[in-house]
């Protein structure tokens, strides 16, 4: 995988909005506790994007930019269920592309296909993510629309972790994440922002090197 590098102002851009919005919320010091049951200092819910018209319109429009600026070769926009659909919709209709949209699991009934939407082999096909954290879910979304005969080389994400492990799963499969911006931008916004004291950064970093243990250190 390759991280594309986005430029400063857009990146600190829209780890602003997604701090402003809340969409992203930082609690080092009263960790959030995921289904998993592990601890996080972190927690990431880009589904109130959608009830916001300006920062949504704005992802999108940086989304498109992203494709003309580095002329990423597209010929239909895929949403990954079920966060990622409303920004792919968004997407399409500003570069005005057709747009399909991979379940999360196929249907067990009918044709039991896991792509919605009109795709026909050899399509390139650019896969549309809310959220970045492993890559398992866009990489699963990447082999479904490849096995219905898309051309897949590109995700792109509102946001990413970054872990080292999601860079060599992406690398593996022969895929590019371009993400708008990532956790260490993130970070760096809300220390100058003084919404995050630097002591406190430090541990959502500690996190992000060794998320399990980091749960295991913090359980009360």
């Amino acid at each position: 995988m390759i991280l594309e590098k986005k430029s400063a102002p857009v990146s600190q851009q829209i780890a602003r909005l997604l701090l402003r919005s809340q969409a992203v919320a930082l609690r080092p010091t009263a960790p959030f506790r995921f289904a998993s049951g592990l601890l996080s200092p972190i927690y990431c819910d880009n589904r109130l994007l959608i009830s916001l018209p300006r920062e949504r319109r704005l992802i999108a429009r940086r989304f498109a930019e992203l494709v003309r600026g580095l002329a990423l070769p597209v010929d239909v926009v895929a949403g990954t269920a079920t966060a990622g659909i409303p920004h792919a919709a968004w997407l399409a209709e500003a570069l005005r592309l057709p747009m399909v949209y991979v379940r999360s699991q196929s249907k067990g009934h009918g044709k039991e296909q896991l792509v919605e939407g009109r795709l026909a082999a050899g399509q390139r096909t650019i896969v549309v993510e809310d959220l970045v954290t492993t890559g398992g879910s866009s990489l699963g979304s990447v082999a479904a629309l490849r096995q219905a005969g898309a051309v897949v080389e590109h995700v792109l994400a509102i946001f990413t972790y970054a872990f080292p492990a999601t860079h060599e799963a992406f690398a593996h499969h022969g895929v590019r994440l371009h993400a708008l911006t990532t956790l260490p931008v993130l970070l760096e916004v809300a220390v100058a922002n003084r919404s995050l004291a630097p002591a406190e950064r430090d541990m959502v970093v500690e996190w992000a090197g060794d998320p399990s243990g980091w749960s295991q250190r913090h359980e009360p």
